[in-house]
């Protein structure tokens, strides 16, 4: 599909950093993203998968952190990253009745893939994450299949990044405009040597007059009410980086995604669920490795705000262009969105 127009397009520029060759999560090397879309009737849903590399993600862990930002959602596989602080699956991105069915998908991968699973080895941990829906979407009819999760698995490519209603941003909305899949990267110095931060986003947050673009506009969407209703959006941010950081860096890089958020306008409500995770692909951490110790190289942490810096600006601008990208859009019940697009 023809890539859209993206921030950049219309003159928003986030932060100081310069972005990669396609300003996408997929600038880190090795990282690759998939989407399965569905659009029929009043079904506007899908999902997203990330791998961060095309190994076994099993056999070959990679280093990662988590910060929920307000919990208020019902993605799977959290509580694990947070303890041991590595990912060992891909990561899939659906809708808040999809949690089940992406775990069904990611487990029975490993399973085929591993046959120590659960009998001379542990089991395994895997990661999905979700939005709501169902504005847009009818959420109740769990439209998404263990086959759709498989084809966005299967569909994972490095390159440029569908954004915008596709995958799991297909149904999402943000700030009152059409919202979805977003993705933006930074390049940052150290020691002589370039490294890549890439975030791409399931965008679905944020009450219609809140946004505020890098410009100091305050886009509304037509006919917007003016008393909103509670804030009860969400918003998954996953970054890259081939940055060498150990779990508790990674965490404290995810932490600053929410800058990012809070540059747009974004408060995280109460019913919000806000998450971001953080991985690097920089010394994968072999499942049946014999060694009682381990080397690791990691960055020296007077030198973090780089990486802080770098995660603020993708992730402001992975949001916009998933806004921008998305068309407007009629769902579920003729509820609509406009696109951001057409207001600027």
């Amino acid at each position: 599909m023809p890539l859209s127009k993206r921030a950049r397009d219309y003159g928003l520029i986030c932060g100081t950093l310069s972005p990669g060759p396609l300003n996408a999560i997929t600038d880190v090397a090795g990282v690759s993203v998939g989407h399965r879309t569905i659009r029929d009737g009043d079904i506007r849903t899908g999902f997203t998968a990330v791998l961060p590399h095309g190994g076994d993600l099993f056999r070959e862990k990679v280093r990662a952190g988590v910060d929920v930002i307000n919990g208020f959602g019902k993605s799977a596989g959290l509580m694990q990253l947070a303890e041991l602080g590595q990912i060992e699956t891909p990561l899939l991105l659906g809708n808040t009745f999809s949690v089940a069915t992406g775990i069904e998908a990611l487990v029975g991968r490993a399973l085929a893939g591993n046959p120590e699973i659960g009998r001379s080895t542990g089991t395994v941990n895997s990661l999905v994450l979700e939005c709501n829906d169902g504005f847009l979407s009818d959420i109740r009819a769990r439209r998404l299949t263990v086959a759709d999760a498989d084809a966005a698995l299967d569909a994972a490519k490095s390159g440029p990044v569908g954004e915008g209603a596709v995958g799991a941003g297909t149904g999402m909305s943000a700030f009152g405009f059409k919202g979805g899949i977003g993705t933006a990267s930074r390049l940052i110095e150290l020691d002589g040597r370039s490294f890549t931060v890439g975030v791409l986003v399931q965008a679905n947050f944020g009450n219609a007059g809140d946004l505020v673009l890098p410009d100091g506009r305050r886009p509304v969407p037509p006919a917007a009410s003016p008393v909103q209703p509670p804030e009860r959006g969400s918003v998954i941010i996953i970054l890259a980086t081939d940055l060498p950081l150990e779990s508790r860096q990674l965490t404290r890089i995810a932490r600053r995604c929410g800058a990012g958020l809070a540059r747009l306008g974004a408060f995280w409500g109460n019913g919000s669920g806000d998450i971001a995770i953080a991985f690097s692909t920089a010394g994968r951490i072999a499942h049946f490795d014999e060694a009682d110790l381990v080397p690791l190289t990691v960055l020296n942490e007077n030198r973090i705000d780089l990486a802080f810096r770098a995660a603020a600006e993708a992730t402001q601008e992975a949001v916009l262009n998933a806004m921008l990208a998305a068309p407007g859009t009629v769902g579920r019940d003729g509820n609509r969105r406009p696109s951001l697009a057409d207001c600027l």
